[in-house]
């Protein structure tokens, strides 16, 4: 039976102990990082060879492909892609930065698509308050919530016109976290009438989407002690509050935001009401602790997680990628190297 995990694994083609760990576990999906991303050829052989050891030719492979700092299939393969922040930049109103985000993401889907990844961790909803920490900076569309939600429906389209999944991130908002949840908690004391005037904004107007992935951020509004990964209350806030039906996937465990060894964390999380737990770094001790404290996927979150696949279009909306790239490109106006702030590595999803 398929379990409530997503892995990573560590180079270019399984070795023989992740074969033998992703048959023996069968976790729901996989995901991608730098140090997986080699060619085309190579890239599509690795996906194929996942999915080949769980079984399941369906099986959903993910990504981290933003543009900006954070984007792990680039040059010279793959074109560079802005961050989030620079589509308003390069347009002259918001409709023509709606055109934008929403090409430059079907443009992203059919370069996932065409190696096999079926799941993009985009769109960033998270909307930065003056004096965060800038791990989310250009990666944010805009400052205000509801631009933010407006680009971030743009892209999460032109994903899904492109047969590739949206995911939202980081649910219920990492704008106003003071430090990087890679290296620390954050603890986020507004009241909950500011939160939902605007971290929670974009989510509201997103609760459609298929697929979301937590922030490992304390909001005292919430719950004051834990991270909203491994809150009961959180959780609920995201579903009831916020109206989102879909899976919710944990941002990675592997994080020093969160404490506890592997298997707690992974235990805390799901017992929280979060669908799948997500590992990344490729540490096979690690994944086989996070394998022992997850159980099969079942119930509720099986039912979000195949409502989720079925969302993955079989005939994607045409595209002539040669003149697609060319037409965006120009409209960037050569934006497409821009990155500002803290690069975002390996860890992040």
């Amino acid at each position: 039976m398929t379990s409530a995990a997503i892995y990573g694994c560590a180079g270019h083609r399984l070795t023989e102990a992740e074969r033998a760990f992703f048959a023996q576990t069968r976790p729901w999906g996989f995901i991608l990082f730098r140090r997986n991303i080699d060619t085309p050829q190579q890239v599509r052989a690795l996906t194929q060879e996942l999915r080949a050891a769980v079984g399941d030719p369906e099986a959903p492979i993910l990504i981290d492909q933003e543009g900006g700092r954070v984007q792990r299939m680039g040059p010279p393969h793959w074109p560079k892609y802005p961050p989030g922040a620079a589509y308003l930049k390069a347009a002259n109103d918001l409709d023509g930065a709606r055109e934008l985000a929403r090409l430059g993401a079907r443009l992203m889907a059919h370069d996932l698509r065409e190696v096999g990844i079926t799941v993009d961790l985009l769109p960033v909803l998270d909307v930065p308050a003056p004096g965060a920490h800038d791990i989310i900076g250009d990666r944010a569309y805009a400052e205000d919530p509801a631009v933010v939600g407006l680009l971030g429906r743009a892209a999460a389209e032109g994903l899904l016109a492109g047969g590739v999944l949206p995911c939202i991130k980081h649910m219920p908002g990492h704008g106003r976290a003071f430090a990087d949840s890679h290296k620390a908690l954050p603890t986020v004391h507004a009241d909950f009438e500011t939160l939902d005037g605007w971290d929670f904004a974009p989510f509201k107007a997103l609760s459609d989407m298929p697929l979301a992935m937590t922030a490992h951020i304390v909001f005292t509004a919430i719950d004051g002690k834990r991270p909203a990964t491994q809150s009961k209350k959180a959780v609920r806030t995201m579903r009831e509050h916020l109206g989102f039906s879909g899976l919710i996937l944990t941002d990675d465990l592997s994080m020093q935001a969160l404490s506890g060894d592997l298997g707690q964390r992974a235990h805390r999380s799901l017992k929280a009401g979060c669908d799948v737990v997500l590992h990344c770094n490729a540490d096979l001790a690690e994944m086989q602790a996070v394998a022992q404290a997850t159980g099969r996927l079942k119930g509720k979150a099986r039912a979000r997680a195949e409502a989720a696949l079925a969302r993955v279009v079989r005939a994607p909306e045409p595209l002539d990628p040669v003149a697609a790239h060319e037409r965006f490109f120009k409209a960037m106006g050569g934006r497409m190297d821009v990155a500002k702030g803290p690069d975002v590595g390996e860890a992040q999803a």
